[in-house]
């Protein structure tokens, strides 16, 4: 792109599993570098571990390796609705509806629920994709301070007209580590009559009761929730978790649903045996949280800002994006994977290393980066 500067400029790298699950290798360079990945959103490890692999070759072989159609013609396979079911149990919601990805799932559920006479009130530091959603539907987009429900409800109060008005946020913004009061969005939404979508993609599996993300068991209506399989649960693909009304709303009307190739089995197989795994093992959740807040303390205790929040996405703020690159180089010459997560992803001037504590790294991992940083 013209005028971009090299700070700025994106580039793909092509990533080779090491030996253990916690390592890479960049395959682009001719001597193979192993780097340990502190930026893998794999939370449990579980893309590889051995029953969920087992689980995506059964399902494979069982059902194929695509499905072949859409859910409404030929593409619905029984791994599906197993899946769906599955997951309405574990959430408590009445339906579940399986997506391809995110992307598509946050960008449904956002034409769900509003159109061209919405209002839409939306977090200041929402993903992409439910940006992309809004301005599809046509809504006018108005957006609160980062978790600030005083702001919100200053808006609410401006703008609420019933219906047509709509409240989006995340349960864990994925770049900053911070989590709104679920509860107190949800009571704000229920006074003024507005529509509330949580995009739950990285808190499910790790934050909540049982890993059950931070919507489970708040009072108030939600009215949608969304999902992914991409980070805890070491798939892919994605769904929507909601009463029976907007599931059937959802089924009859979305586009994003009705008119893409269903989720490749093998995928929803995998997916379905992670759920089995989180679902087996409640303390993952809370034994990775510790585990995060012990890096925040140690960061902190060696002069950096402490990271925000309560889940294993820790940002290390930088500012500048030619210091973020900087340190992303010095950590990589240490063998240390982290990605400078730089603008337009984020504000002008927060550029910041995005570490992922994960529950399958060494023991030392902390220590190595600790020992990096200060050479940094």
């Amino acid at each position: 792109m013209r005028g971009l500067p090299p700070s700025r400029r994106r580039h793909l790298r092509t990533w080779q599993p090491g030996e253990h699950p916690w390592l890479l290798e960049d395959a682009s360079l001719t001597k193979r570098t192993k780097l340990l990945d502190l930026a893998s959103n794999d939370y449990f490890g579980l893309s590889r571990h051995p029953a969920v692999i087992q689980a995506a070759v059964s399902t494979l072989q069982n059902e194929g390796v695509g499905s072949g159609g859409s859910r409404l013609v030929t593409g619905s396979r029984p791994s599906h609705a197993a899946l769906e079911d599955a997951i309405a149990q574990w959430l408590g919601r009445e339906r579940v509806l399986l997506f391809p990805s995110g992307f598509q799932a946050n960008i449904a559920a956002v034409a769900a629920l509003a159109d061209r006479h919405s209002v839409v009130l939306a977090d200041r530091l929402i993903h992409h994709s439910l940006l992309v959603g809004v301005r599809a539907s046509g809504a006018r987009l108005l957006r609160f301070s980062h978790n600030n429900l005083e702001d919100l409800e200053k808006r609410l109060k401006r703008h609420s007209n019933g219906s047509s008005t709509v409240v989006i946020s995340e349960s864990l913004f994925s770049m900053e580590g911070t989590s709104p009061d679920i509860q107190g969005m949800a009571a704000l939404c229920a006074h003024w009559g507005a529509r509330l979508l949580v995009d739950e993609a990285h808190a499910l599996g790790v934050m909540g009761s049982q890993g059950r993300g931070l919507c489970f068991g708040v009072d108030e209506p939600i009215h949608l929730i969304s999902g992914t399989f991409g980070k805890a649960f070491g798939s892919g693909g994605a769904f929507l978790a909601t009463n029976r009304h907007w599931g059937d709303q959802l089924l009859q009307t979305s586009g994003a649903f009705r008119y893409t190739t269903a989720l490749a089995p093998p995928i929803v197989g995998a997916a379905l045996k992670a759920l089995d795994l989180i679902r087996s093992h409640p303390e993952w959740g809370t034994e990775l949280r510790l585990r995060a807040q012990q890096w925040r303390c140690a960061l902190n205790k060696k002069g950096w800002p402490r990271p925000r929040g309560d889940g294993p996405v820790l940002p290390l703020l930088i500012g500048s994006d030619a210091d973020a690159l900087s340190v992303q180089q010095t950590l990589e010459t240490s063998g240390l994977l982290t990605v400078a997560i730089r603008p337009p992803t984020v504000p002008e001037g927060s550029s910041r290393l995005r570490l992922v504590v994960r529950r399958d790294l060494p023991d030392d991992t902390l220590n190595t980066l600790l020992s990096a940083l200060a050479r940094g």
